[in-house]
Parts: structure tokens; sequence; C-alpha cells
């Protein structure tokens, strides 16, 4: 057997270990673009707030400038 496929079948743990990986990288990606589609949901609702009253930045610009 080559090196290889020795390191490959991990002793006879081959289905265990590899799964193992498996699980774990489709939990990884997944949490991944979870997080990604929360960031632009969340992006996209300060966005909105921030259009809906102007006048706050406003105001607050204001406050910049009296200081």
């Amino acid at each position: 057997m080559s090196p290889v496929m020795q390191f490959l079948s991990m002793g006879g743990y081959a289905v265990y270990v590899w799964s193992s990986y498996a699980v774990a990288a489709i939990i990884l990606i997944a949490l991944a673009i979870v997080s990604w589609r929360r960031t632009r949901t969340y992006e996209a609702e300060l966005q909105s707030l921030q259009d809906a009253s102007p006048h706050r930045r406003r105001r607050a610009a204001q406050m910049e400038e009296a200081t």
C-alpha cells in the first residue's frame, strides 16, 4: 500500500475521520453564509433607518460643529 493510501485510510478509521471533517466543514460554511446574510440584512436595515430620519444626522453634524 502506498503512503498516500495508507494516510487516507487512517488505519481503518477513515470513514469516521473523513466524515467528521466533512461535517465540520459543512457547519463552518453554513455559519459563514448565515453570518454574511445577517450582516447584509442589518446593513440594509441600518441604511433604511438612516434614510428615514435624515434630521438626526443633520442635528448630530450641527452639534459637532458647535463643539
